[in-house]
């Protein structure tokens, strides 16, 4: 065999297995359908500012060892994820804390203020929540839900709240202290230049084919690997003969401000319904820049087709029993590993996947 693993994606998953095998003195061959590596994680450079071409990703992580291990190849800066909440012509702080309960009711100064508005609302409900909206108001009360979960729900999923199921919503963050800081994890930051810097150190010495779509080829590959590490999707590795898994997918629309500045943040979240959007990033507040000039980004919900980019797994009955089938599927598959969100049908969080990676590739190697 020309290879010891033939890697079929350059996202985190693909890239974080493939660096370990290199270290390890396997040949290794990445291949990817995309024509640049680092997954939806790829900056791109605009006016001298790193753009997150597929949304903001901000990494943070509570495990050492991923952070170690991802700082090993580039440094990372401090940056805190503090979003912001616009609702009409409010401006609300998340995740919801004191700052934001102080501004939503005049009366509140302390926790035990919030406390009392929020338990009043919360009686509104008195049985088991039979939807999302229910479930939101149980948890934070109408008011909040009203103003900062309804609208930016509802379009996130192009569905009614009472028509999703309760489940989506099982806990919302509420901190009664004046902090804004979105993460409780411990480690917190953006990579310096960007994460496509990041991918390619972590790929340094690598053989890798851009624009190359595994599947059409998979017997090819196959007869030049001894294990292949798929990172695709789940369905598509199986000609989806079970039925297509579903997803959420997303729109962007990408503009050159000639400001400084335009809206004082990296993220700002659009919770009502009046706009279609639901978040705009200022791409510039992630990392120090010199720029004189701004990139936003507007973010759009979409209906996924399999011409558009997969985003978000669909995590109801139907599509969680297919994926088991699927999942069946997989564990029969000779000298193949699946590995990543798409070829798990899960979603994960970047230091999720980096982790999983690590564990995979442990296990294959011992």
């Amino acid at each position: 065999m020309k290879y010891d693993y033939v890697i079929v994606g350059a996202g985190l998953f693909g890239a974080t297995f493939a660096n370990l095998a290199k270290k390890d003195g396997k040949k290794v061959l990445v291949i990817e359908k995309r024509n640049h590596i680092a997954g939806n994680v790829y900056t791109e450079q605009i006016e001298g500012i790193n753009v997150h071409k597929y949304g903001a990703h901000i990494f943070h992580t509570g495990d050492k060892e991923v952070w170690n291990y991802v700082n090993s190849f580039v440094e990372f800066n401090r940056y805190t994820n503090s979003p912001v909440a616009r609702y009409k012509n409010e401006v609300y702080n998340m995740p919801f804390n004191m700052n934001t309960f102080a501004k939503i009711w005049d009366d509140v100064i302390t926790p035990e203020d919030a406390k009392r508005h929020i338990e009043e609302e919360r009686k509104e409900i008195t049985h088991e929540p039979q939807n999302l909206e229910e479930q939101a108001i149980s948890l934070v009360g109408r008011t909040i839900y009203e103003k900062l979960v309804k609208g930016y729900t509802e379009k996130q999923w192009n569905r009614k709240c009472v028509d999703l199921p309760a489940f989506i919503i099982k806990r919302l963050p509420v901190r009664f202290i004046y902090d804004n800081n979105y993460f409780n994890d411990k480690y917190q930051g953006i990579p310096i230049g960007g994460y496509t810097k990041l991918v390619e150190k972590m790929l340094e010495g690598i053989e890798v084919k851009l624009e190359e779509d595994y599947l059409l080829k998979k017997y090819y590959y196959k007869s030049i690997a001894k294990k292949i590490v798929y990172t695709g999707m789940l369905d598509e590795y199986f000609g989806c003969n079970l039925g297509r898994l579903e997803y959420r997918s997303l729109r962007f629309e990408t503009k050159v401000l000639d400001t400084d500045n335009f809206q004082g943040n990296a993220v700002v979240n659009y919770t009502g319904k009046e706009v279609d959007c639901t978040r705009v990033i200022e791409h510039k507040h992630f990392e120090s820049t010199l720029s004189k000039k701004t990139v936003v980004t507007y973010e759009y919900p979409d209906d996924w087709t399999p011409e558009k980019e997969a985003y978000y797994v669909i995590n109801d009955d139907k599509n969680n029993n297919l994926a088991n089938l699927y999942r069946e599927l997989s564990n029969q598959e000779e000298n193949v590993i699946f590995g990543g969100r798409l070829a798990e049908y899960k979603y994960y969080d970047m230091d999720d996947v980096i982790r999983s990676a690590i564990d995979t590739y442990k296990k294959e190697s011992n």
